[in-house]
């Protein structure tokens, strides 16, 4: 079945391997298929985010992007990864060179360890924790550590600035962030991911009141925590030279940029597993995902014509085949993230930089707020079963979103008149 290739593919390894080895090292195996798989996702996963992310922002700009190093410009994040590889290692004078050098590790390790507890599909997840979601929100915390670490033993004003704001930034936004997770724990009562998702089987938690409003509470903050626009302040090129890493190089600045993109990849993955239901899907046959390819590869005018003509036989080949099959439930998780990363790339192209003061009061006095409101909302949904408690909780959250906006509203300009001294 596609659904479980993966999973499918995993155990005849490991069944080849049991034939040569003693049964007790076949465990270990399975560990280490599991880390090898991770450790060779994850760098992948960076590296064509980073060209989707130029992609997207060239269209949105009338513009090609990268299109030169590889087909389609497919090889540009590999000639940028071997660029970063041989670059110079500069590290400033009176810099701290140890701590200085661990930074950019200890920022990559837990960006690259969350991914052992996301459900990337059925029965695909590397460690099915009773208490993952703990694991991926205590984990993820550890980068506010890297970042002033990294910004301190630099040695200089403008890493140390940007190390400031990072750290006051990312403290600020985990409180709404850890906030809006507690609806989750509330409904399902479990702090597994493989049970949330399963949770929501017949009903996806943001199409009720209280999910609508903890996804957009959630992604929000995630998106302030990996230091992403608008709330890159940590970053901000036109202040502070490039934030926290503008004295790092080569192949640490490399890290630095994984892990901000892993983590990117990380919070709209949990973003789907807490409150999009997952790897839940309709039953759609299997056959809509490959027809639409063929459509797409045959009339790719860039692609030689015996090319196009084997990519689409072997497409309508395997609609045929898998006719009788829905589609994947890792193809759904991955259309699902990949979405929700679109929306992170848009967000970047559209809106400018939050001012330090707008950025700190959005957390504080607009998303802390809302959170504590919406457990009330959630715990209304659960006492009061039906359209009452559906009504009783949406009328809540909205009266509460209409007086938090009138109660932070600027305050209106008015024509001030200066005085001076003869």
């Amino acid at each position: 079945m596609l659904d479980q290739l993966f999973v499918s593919l995993k155990h005849t390894l490991l069944d080849l391997a049991a034939r040569v080895l003693p049964a007790s090292l076949i465990p270990w195996l399975s560990i280490l298929v599991s880390i090898g798989a991770i450790a060779a996702v994850a760098p992948a996963i960076m590296m064509y985010l980073t060209w989707l992310e130029r992609k997207i922002i060239a269209r949105m700009q009338n513009r090609l992007g990268p299109n030169r190093v590889g087909f389609y410009g497919l090889a540009q994040p590999l000639s940028d990864g071997l660029k970063m590889l041989i670059k110079e290692d500069i590290v400033p004078v009176g810099a701290d060179k140890l701590l200085h050098l661990l930074a950019p590790m200890l920022a990559v390790i837990p960006a690259i360890l969350v991914f052992a507890v996301l459900p990337f599909g059925r029965n695909m997840i590397a460690v099915d924790l009773n208490v993952g979601l703990l694991f991926f929100l205590a984990v993820s915390s550890i980068g506010s550590y890297a970042i002033f670490m990294g910004g301190w033993a630099s040695r200089s004003k403008f890493s140390l600035l940007g190390a400031m704001r990072a750290v006051a930034q990312i403290i600020s936004y985990e409180v709404p962030s850890v906030l809006s997770v507690v609806v989750v724990i509330m409904v399902t009562g479990t702090l597994s991911m493989t049970g949330i998702v399963e949770a929501q089987e017949r009903l996806w938690f943001v199409f009720t009141p209280w999910g609508f409003v903890g996804a957009l509470i959630f992604f929000m903050s995630g998106i302030a925590e990996v230091n992403r626009t608008p709330f890159d302040m940590p970053e901000a090129e036109s202040e502070i030279v490039a934030g926290f890493h503008t004295e790092y190089s080569g192949m640490k600045f490399a890290l630095w940029y994984m892990a901000e993109f892993l983590e990117a990849f990380a919070i709209c993955a949990l973003t789907v597993t807490l409150f999009l239901g997952g790897w839940q899907g309709p039953p759609v046959s299997a056959a809509w995902l490959f027809l639409p390819l063929a459509l797409l590869l045959g009339s790719a005018e860039t692609v030689a014509r015996p090319l196009r003509v084997v990519f689409v036989v072997a497409l309508v080949g395997a609609a045929l085949k898998f006719a009788n099959e829905p589609i994947p439930s890792w193809v759904w998780f991955l259309t699902k993230t990949y979405a929700l990363v679109f929306v992170l790339v848009w967000l970047r192209g559209t809106f400018p930089r939050l001012r330090a003061d707008q950025l700190m009061g959005f957390a504080w006095k607009g998303l802390l707020p809302m959170t504590l409101i919406n457990i009330l909302a959630a715990g209304i949904w659960v006492a009061v079963p039906g359209a009452l408690g559906i009504a009783i909780s949406a009328a809540l959250l909205a009266a509460s979103y209409g007086a938090l906006v009138w109660l932070n509203a600027p305050a209106t300009l008015t024509p001030r008149t200066f005085t001076f001294a003869e």
